[in-house]
């Protein structure tokens, strides 16, 4: 049986797309998630393994939507081996229940993922550049100091309720936590 398993990283993407292009390659049963790629435990994706059969193929459109790191897909698709399945890819072109196939594999998840550290890594000098120009990046703080010091004293001095002093600057009781 060939089982689609089609994912996306947020709850406002739409997986129709995917959807479609799984119908198109014949799958018959479809798990999908909408949560991210970095989260190995994954429940429609669980649901799949537990449920797979020898000589199923398990079927994504780009092997991305099975794993974010050549370790999790590698460990993945040696789960769906284990159970006597294959797996395919179809933007890749890739099909493990073949000999060169399970070679390509490895070659484009070893690619993949030297591509995902090397934009890390990208980033990482792109932002330490920003730093010694002086910029400094991310979210402007949910407090000004002078809050932060009034917050510190309602919660040690008065010992106020941290939602309460939350709900009193507008913000998450997890803020009020940090400070």
């Amino acid at each position: 049986m060939i089982i689609g398993y089609a994912r996306v990283s947020t709850e406002d993407q739409n997986l129709d797309g995917q959807l479609d292009a799984l119908k198109a390659a014949g799958a018959e049963r479809i798990f999908a998630d909408k949560i991210t790629g970095t989260a190995r435990s994954r429940p429609e994706l669980d649901r799949l393994l537990d449920q797979l059969r020898q000589g199923d193929v398990i079927t994504v459109t780009k092997y991305d939507r099975l794993a974010r790191s050549l370790r999790d897909l590698l460990d993945i698709v040696d789960t769906i081996q284990a159970h006597g399945a294959g797996f395919r890819s179809l933007a890749e072109d890739i099909d493990t229940t073949t000999p060169a196939g399970r070679l390509v594999f490895h070659v484009f998840a070893s690619i993949a993922q030297f591509e995902r550290e090397r934009i890390s890594e990208r980033t990482k000098e792109g932002l330490e550049a920003a730093r010694k120009r002086g910029r400094v990046g991310g979210r402007p703080p949910a407090l000004s100091t002078a809050q932060k010091a009034e917050v510190c004293r309602m919660r040690d001095e008065e010992l106020r309720p941290l939602p309460e002093i939350a709900q009193l600057f507008r913000v998450s009781v997890k803020t009020i936590r940090r400070t």
